[in-house]
């Protein structure tokens, strides 16, 4: 593997701190509307294939998260004097999504009683207590459960554990064992795409896959994998494109001067004015979490601060 190699390390650095700065810090100072001194994103509706609404110039859905300096570039968005930014975030909806899609009893039990769904695929998938499972393993199980609904490949799922193939082969293999219904929902699934070209969300919108039959073999598994993900994504971006109607109705009716600011996937981040916070948390969190009656309850988790980074 490439980080057996210390030079590897120095230049996958370079990389990250060189895409951080010409795509985040320069370009977005460069990006500042100077009649408000702010950054404003532009959304269209009709870009992905899964219906997820796509943020450009400035593309403000990829700011990275997972790395200390990208959550340093979200400390640099500032809520305007009076506000506070609030971050209202569907808590693991694709896998919720899967639990009642795929009808999956264990994932349905896990969600409803409120266990942790990564401790719980760990101690399945690696055949340890719950009680015993460390966090490396949890991590590990994470990266499954999330990896799986992307339709990840051992190679994948190898290069993201950083273990052998084969070793992310018999993960893959142990999960599938412990949640059969997930393989089967999957099969059907790449069915389904096979004979009509598109797969559906939940509420019956189609996602299209033009390249399931595709003589090419790369082309043919991105559209396998797509197929098995856009029932799920496209279904979660149907409900949050619902819930952001209803907060708007809301907070016109009730002549807020909060205001919704951004939609990053499963994340609706808000302006709330200082008096209104007490009016509008609820209702907001009750809107996105009624939005569809599922199998399994849908959970928003709720930040808040003065800057991006504090409120995630």
């Amino acid at each position: 593997m490439a980080l057996d190699y210390p030079i590897a390390e120095k230049v996958l650095a370079w990389r990250h701190f060189s895409k951080l700065k010409s795509t985040y810090t320069t370009a977005l100072i460069d990006q500042i509307n100077p009649t408000t001194g702010r950054v404003h994103t532009s959304y269209a509706m009709a870009v992905t294939s899964t219906g997820r609404l796509s943020s450009s110039d400035p593309n403000l859905q990829n700011i990275p998260i997972r790395t200390e300096e990208g959550r340093k570039i979200r400390k640099a968005f500032v809520a305007e004097e009076g506000f506070r930014l609030f971050s209202f975030d569907y808590s693991q909806i694709e896998l919720r999504l899967l639990a009642h899609m795929a009808d999956i009893p264990p994932l349905v039990e896990a969600f409803n009683y409120n266990k942790d769904i990564h401790q719980l695929t760990a101690s399945q998938v690696f055949g340890v207590p719950l009680d015993q499972v460390t966090g490396d393993l949890r991590s590990k199980a994470k990266a499954i459960n999330f990896g799986i609904i992307y339709g990840i490949s051992a190679f994948g799922l190898a290069k993201q554990l950083k273990v052998s193939r084969k070793e992310a082969a018999d993960y893959i293999d142990s999960y599938h064992r412990q949640y059969p219904g997930i393989k089967a929902y999957m099969d059907q699934t790449i069915a389904f795409a096979k004979d009509h070209a598109f797969v559906e969300t939940l509420w019956g919108r189609r996602c299209f896959v033009p390249n399931i039959h595709s003589k090419n073999g790369m082309l043919r598994s991105f559209a396998e994998r797509q197929a098995i993900n856009a029932p799920l994504q496209g279904s979660n971006a149907d409900f949050i494109k619902k819930a952001m109607i209803q907060i708007h109705q809301f907070l016109t009716e009730k002549k807020c001067k909060s205001r919704m600011l951004l939609q990053v996937h499963d994340e609706l981040i808000f302006y709330i004015f200082d008096t209104e916070k007490d009016m509008l948390v609820d209702p907001i969190q009750n809107m996105m979490e009624s939005i569809e009656k599922l199998k399994v309850p849908l959970i928003v988790g709720i930040g808040q601060g003065d800057t991006w980074e504090d409120a995630h």
